[in-house]
């Protein structure tokens, strides 16, 4: 069986030539990954947000918390890129870990996100995992968008492969990971959009998406290049591997024991008000807008009604 999936390359949106700003300026343009991955974060942090409202959570507060986490990971995102996957450019270039758009790492931008999670926490002193939880319940819909970024770039390449999921890569067809991530990704988030219709104690989404997610990333790091390959001009990247396993396959295994433990905890102390109520208000956004009173009421029908 052939490739059935073409390999497309689509191109940047210029806004402005080379040259406007000056001989030898770069071109002003839309990448298509950045615009899918900006439209990621903000369907992620749309959906998020108008979940923690309905769960009592004031709006500035869970904006702010946004903030700080998706800021904090695409930082974290691209430090750890460089630092676990391309260690010789931080010896031949130390300057390469302060451009943040030179490479990314998902399991890095987790970290990065925690990182700036509990800096938020500790800034304002409220219970973070309510906060956390409401990210979490959005980010398998800007995952879907951002891995599509991925796929339509083919930064991901696989081991060859003349199946039916093989996309026709230049040299030879194989499978390309960020296709397979995303495709896997949707039917996650359209379980998270269905849960959104109940409250569920603090914890559940951070706890459902390590468990969710971790065993996906784990299984198809198998599947990725060993070795860096030059076909038709391009260079496809292999992961570097420690112990025979990519340094994302090491993060899974500690993301999915994580998950198990908190669902157990989450589960344990669900009988309690403070498992479904709204969590306290930062000092900072108390002169802001409050919750929508129906909203809170309707959130305490449905934490009675979950009982």
């Amino acid at each position: 069986m052939s490739a059935l999936i073409p390999y497309i390359e689509l191109p940047e949106l210029v806004l402005l030539p080379a040259g406007t700003f000056g001989a030898g300026s770069a071109a002003l343009s839309l990448k298509p990954f950045g615009m899918l991955v900006a439209t990621g974060v903000y369907l992620g942090a749309w959906v998020a947000s108008r979940y923690a409202g309905r769960r009592g959570i004031q709006p500035k507060a869970m904006l702010s918390f946004i903030y700080w986490v998706v800021g904090s990971g695409f930082v974290g995102g691209h430090v750890l890129d460089v630092i676990f996957y391309s260690p010789e450019r931080l010896t031949a270039d130390p300057w390469a870990v302060l451009r943040l758009w030179d490479g990314l790492s998902s399991f890095g931008g987790f970290i990065g996100g925690s990182v700036g999670a509990w800096l938020w926490r500790a800034r304002h002193r409220v219970a973070l995992l309510p906060y956390a939880d409401m990210v979490a319940s959005g980010l398998p819909l800007g995952w879907v968008f951002g891995r599509s970024g991925c796929a339509v770039v083919h930064d991901h390449p696989g081991i060859l492969h003349d199946g039916f999921w093989a996309v026709a890569y230049p040299g030879g067809a194989r499978f390309d990971l960020g296709l397979l991530e995303m495709a896997l990704s949707v039917p996650i988030a359209i379980a998270f959009l269905l849960m959104q219709r109940r409250a569920w104690p603090w914890g559940f989404f951070v706890a459902c998406l390590c468990i969710a997610y971790a065993p996906i990333r784990f299984a198809l790091d198998f599947l990725r290049i060993r070795e860096t390959t030059f076909v038709a001009g391009y260079e496809l990247l292999a992961d570097r591997r420690y112990a025979g396993l990519t340094p994302a396959q090491w993060a899974s295994l500690g993301l999915f024991a994580f998950g198990l433990a908190l669902l157990r905890f989450t589960l344990s102390s669900s009988r309690g008000e403070a498992a479904f109520g709204p969590p306290a208000l930062p000092k900072a956004f108390k002169e802001g807008d409050a919750p929508d009173r129906d909203d809170s009421q309707e959130t305490r029908s449905n934490t009675d009604a979950d009982r």
